[in-house]
C-alpha cells in the first residue's frame, strides 16, 4: 500500500475507519466510532494519515492519526518550579487525546512523524488560541517510555493513567524559525 504524504482531516465518507488496527483496542474503538461523532459536536479534532489507494469499497485506509482536543490542568499539578510563575486559576492546555500506528506502518517511524506532525499543529494553533503546555494521558509504560524520548515530562497521575506534558516554550524551541 502506497502512503498520501500529509495529514488531512477526518471524514467518514472518505476514511476507511472499520479497518484501523493497531494493537491498542481503546484505540482502535476510539478511530472506528467515536472519533468522526467528536468531531461533529465539537469536541475534538482528528488529523490522519491516508493510504492513497482506496479500498474496495471506495475509501482510503489510515496509516496513523492524532487526536487533539482543548484542555486545563491545576496549576498544583505542576512541578513547583513552573507553578509558581502561573495564575491560581487552571491552565489552558492542549491535550493530544489519541495517537495510533495502524499495524502494517509500525516500527516504520510513524509514531515519531505522527507525533511530530500534532505538536507542530498545535505549536501554530498556539499562535490563535494560548496554551501552556502539550499534555498526553499514557495508556502504558510503553507509550510513557515513547514521550519521554520526545521530551514529554511527568505531570502527574490522572484516572489511572499516567500525565505527561511538554510546554509550549519547549515547542517554540523546536519549531520557531531560526534567523
Amino acid at each position: 500500500m502506497s502512503l498520501d504524504n500529509t495529514f488531512v482531516e477526518l471524514d467518514k465518507a472518505h476514511h476507511d475507519r472499520a479497518t484501523f488496527e493497531c494493537g491498542e483496542e481503546e484505540l482502535n474503538i476510539f478511530i472506528r466510532t467515536q472519533a468522526a461523532k467528536h468531531m461533529e459536536i465539537g469536541i475534538s479534532k482528528t488529523m490522519l494519515l491516508p493510504f492513497s489507494v482506496p479500498l474496495s469499497n471506495g475509501k482510503c485506509s489510515i496509516c496513523a492519526f492524532y487526536t487533539i482536543a482543548p484542555s486545563s490542568i491545576r496549576r498544583e499539578t505542576l512541578p513547583a518550579s513552573l507553578a509558581k510563575k502561573l495564575p491560581l486559576y487552571p491552565v489552558p492546555v492542549f491535550l493530544l487525546a489519541q495517537m495510533g500506528v495502524h499495524t502494517e506502518c509500525q516500527g516504520k517511524g510513524f509514531g515519531k512523524v505522527t507525533l511530530i506532525k500534532a505538536l507542530e499543529y498545535l505549536w501554530k494553533m498556539n499562535s490563535y488560541m494560548r496554551a501552556f503546555a502539550v499534555i498526553v494521558d499514557c495508556l502504558n509504560t510503553t507509550t510513557e517510555q515513547f514521550y519521554k524520548k520526545y521530551g514529554f515530562e511527568f505531570l502527574c497521575h490522572h484516572n489511572g493513567r499516567t500525565r505527561m506534558f511538554i510546554s509550549m516554550r519547549t515547542l517554540e524551541q523546536l519549531f520557531l524559525p531560526k534567523n
